[in-house]
């Protein structure tokens, strides 16, 4: 199914199972969604539990909070990234901390969903990533949804999760096609391994983990080299326990990420594995990362501002053959 339709399903499902489940935000409701994500749930939950709210960010996250703390599970859905920012006060002061200023007497079973990232042509004010600053905020689960079927299973256990969760989309994957396994639930907080391989781990998620994917044929043919790919899945808390064991194995790091390279969320893996795993490492790791530049309209400095399936093979290439791969 699609990437959205796994999305819808697994709403459909936990709204199905618990009348506590509450859906608001902007044209959720009648219209469906702006990415169709709860197409159809309005006719069947109906105005009380698919709330359309104001162009609100701050009240939408704000209400979440207190259907929360009321007994709720809201689902909190923002249009795009770049608008959280507006709901970051809720977000990191109250979603994030009420449970623990309360001594664990408040508890926020919640989501906030959102798509990021670079789509096409949207402009600097429709195309950022926040991952960075949010997985930095003690108190919220970051997870990142890179395909269907991690969207489907992932989505639901955000939902019946008792703590306070963002749920990352990216705005390219939503008609992104593939199976999705029904009958077998994941584990959200482990990452996925998308490719076996020995002589180098590449590290990334969202929609970069298609771009590595297609960059491989090109990486393995000219270094004549085995990648293993690894989705993250989970920012917060991050899964250091599988890539301890790949690094174990490859002794080479390379962390992709479409976010801005300053302060990236990247840094956090590299300045890990510099920590925890130096001695395992047998070159310096590389981070390819999007540029320190708003995104611009224009689609060629767009596409020139973002790792793309040839500029990441190209990185790689040059990496590999500098430090012997």
């Amino acid at each position: 199914m699609l990437y959205r339709e796994a999305l819808n399903l697994a709403l459909d499902e936990t709204m199905k199972e618990n009348d506590n489940i509450v859906v608001l935000g902007e044209d959720v409701g009648l219209y469906g969604g702006a990415f169709r994500v709860t197409e159809g749930l309005y006719a069947k939950y109906g105005e009380k539990r698919l709330i359309d709210t104001p162009i609100a960010e701050l009240s939408i996250v704000g209400n979440a909070v207190g259907m929360a703390i009321g007994g709720l599970r809201p689902v909190a859905e923002i249009m795009t990234a770049n608008f959280s920012l507006l709901a970051f006060d809720q977000i990191i002061n109250h979603m994030a901390k009420l449970h623990f200023m309360s001594v664990g007497k408040i508890t926020l079973p919640m989501v906030v969903r959102f798509p990021q990232g670079v789509s096409r042509q949207l402009a600097a004010q429709h195309s950022e990533s926040y991952e960075q600053m949010l997985s930095a905020v003690p108190g919220l689960v970051v997870l990142t949804a890179s395909n269907p079927n991690y969207a489907y299973h992932g989505f639901k256990k955000a939902i019946m999760m008792d703590d306070p969760v963002i749920f990352i989309e990216h705005e390219l994957l939503y008609n992104k096609k593939d199976d999705v396994d029904l009958e077998n639930p994941i584990d959200p907080f482990k990452s996925q391994i998308l490719k076996k391989g020995k002589d180098v781990t590449i590290v990334t998620y969202l929609k970069m983990c298609d771009d590595v994917l297609a960059a491989l044929p090109q990486i393995e043919k000219a270094l004549s080299c085995s990648c293993e790919v690894i989705d993250l899945c989970a920012l917060s808390p991050v899964d250091y326990a599988t890539l301890r064991v790949s690094l174990e194995k490859t002794s080479r790091l390379i962390m992709v990420e479409e976010n801005h390279k300053s302060g990236g969320f990247g840094a956090q893996i590299v300045s890990w594995a510099a920590e925890e795993m130096f001695y395992a490492l047998d070159a310096p790791p590389l981070r390819i990362s999007g540029e320190d530049v708003s995104i611009p309209y224009n689609r060629t400095l767009e596409l020139a501002a973002i790792p793309t399936v040839d500029s990441i093979a190209k990185e790689i290439i040059a990496w590999g053959q500098k430090n012997g791969l």
